[in-house]
């Protein structure tokens, strides 16, 4: 028995399979090139590694991987060869893993995950920094001061489509801040086929709405005051049906499109205006959007547990090489989704909202297991999972609470290269979602 054939990836091994692995790996025309000390299928879990315990060097985490077994404890390769095979196995590995793994968690008609007989899904964009390597900076771009000197790290843009209350992944691209949101968030569409995605103000342009239901998907987005000012009928809950168009060369209308707009107020606050595909207020009534609408906010917690918690507060990627990058964005992701699937399945067994299982300790659960290999068989996995459901009183952190208040940049944008004498750091309050 080699080397490949004895590690594995703790309990998250239920969803990576070994099979899936080198079914991956075929695919890929990855398998026998070279395979050395550390084949295909040690290198696609090392790299999965790698993201599970972000905050540990190569030597620690190859460590975790091999502590437990027997004979392969005292026999780590250096970090060199793990640089040269995570390079020989390329990001195209990764990102199939992924798009095997990932895919729609909630059971079919589960209450509190569909709307009207629609999965609820949302799509949302975030930013991870990557080390400043030319490389990296001409590959994803980076913030620049006026006279295009380097400001900060490049940061590679990762825009998902999840499901809403489980933040499981179902489709996701990756670009850099060179590379628009709205270019990334088009090609999901195929994946919302059927249900209900849900975006911020960004993503209210005509190519997206396009895109997403022209796929079969229904949309409800946030729009911007000037959009969808063009009405054409006004509808007796309140809404009405407004025209959006785009402007081609010269200025010429090319397309058009007849939306819903649903206008509503927080505690008289700001105007909040919507827009959705779903015309008919009797089967699709305003108040019910309006209330659904903050869903979207599910995106954001899940891409937080991404960059706060699984890869650490303030952390950038350990990835010098744009393919390496990916590699490890399509790692990160994939861990994600399978911790998601953890927190469901333990959700499940007690029949309680998958937003009161604690993340964090879900995660140093997938790590101990992974440095223990308590999961090395199916019955021993099985084991583990029932074990840890067992312990809901240490996961369970209660119902969450309505965010209340505005919400801050915490990271912003310098003028200059270099902050005047006496400049002192403030966050930027912006409107509340």
């Amino acid at each position: 028995m080699g080397l490949s054939d004895q590690v594995r990836l703790g309990v998250l091994t239920r969803w990576v399979s070994p099979e899936l692995v080198d079914q991956a790996v075929s695919d890929c025309g990855r398998r026998g090139k070279n395979p050395g000390a550390l084949p295909a299928r040690t290198m696609v879990y090392f790299v999965l590694a790698l993201a599970l315990f972000h905050q540990d060097s190569y030597d620690d985490v190859a460590e975790n991987l091999v502590s437990a077994i027997p004979g392969l404890a005292g026999d780590v390769p250096n970090k060199s060869s793990f640089t040269r095979a995570r390079q020989r196995l390329g990001a195209g590995v990764l990102e199939m893993v992924f798009h095997r793994v990932a895919g729609p968690v909630a059971p079919d008609g589960a209450a509190g995950f569909f709307w009207r007989g629609m999965r609820v899904a949302a799509v949302d964009g975030f930013f991870l920094e990557v080390p400043d390597t030319p490389a990296n900076r001409e590959a994803f771009g980076g913030p620049e001061a006026p006279d295009g000197t380097p400001v900060a790290f490049p940061q590679a843009r990762v825009v998902t489509l999840s499901e809403a209350g489980t933040h499981a992944a179902l489709d996701a691209r990756i670009g850099g801040l060179n590379c628009g949101e709205l270019e990334l968030a088009t090609p999901l569409a195929e994946a919302a086929r059927g249900m209900l995605a849900i975006m911020d103000r960004n993503f209210a342009v005509l190519d997206v709405w396009q895109a997403f239901t022209g796929a079969g998907a229904h949309l409800l987005i946030r729009a911007k005051t000037p959009v969808a000012r063009s009405v054409v009928e006004h509808l007796p809950d309140g809404s009405y049906l407004a025209r959006v168009t785009s402007l081609g060369r010269n200025g010429r209308k090319t397309r058009r499109a007849v939306v819903r707009v649903i206008e509503y107020q927080v505690d008289g606050g700001e105007t909040i205006r919507l827009l959705t595909d779903l015309l008919d207020p009797e089967t699709a009534p305003a108040g019910e959007l309006a209330e659904l609408y903050h869903q979207r906010w599910e995106a954001e917690l899940s891409n937080r547990q991404i960059k706060t918690s699984q890869r650490g507060p303030q952390e950038i990627l350990r990835s010098a090489a744009p393919d390496l990058v990916h590699q490890e964005i399509w790692a990160h992701l994939t861990v994600h989704h399978c911790l998601s699937r953890m927190i469901v399945d333990i959700a499940g067994r007690h029949r309680i909202d998958p937003d009161r299982i604690s993340f964090v300790k879900i995660l140093k659960a997938a790590r101990r297991s992974v440095i223990q290999q308590s999961t090395a068989t199916p019955r021993k996995l099985q084991q583990f999972l029932a074990r840890l459901a067992a312990k809901l009183h240490r996961l369970d952190i209660g119902p969450r609470r309505d965010r209340e208040a505005d919400r801050l940049v915490k990271r912003f944008k310098l003028k200059y290269a270099d902050p005047p004498k006496g400049w002192r750091r403030q966050p930027t309050r912006r409107k509340p979602l």
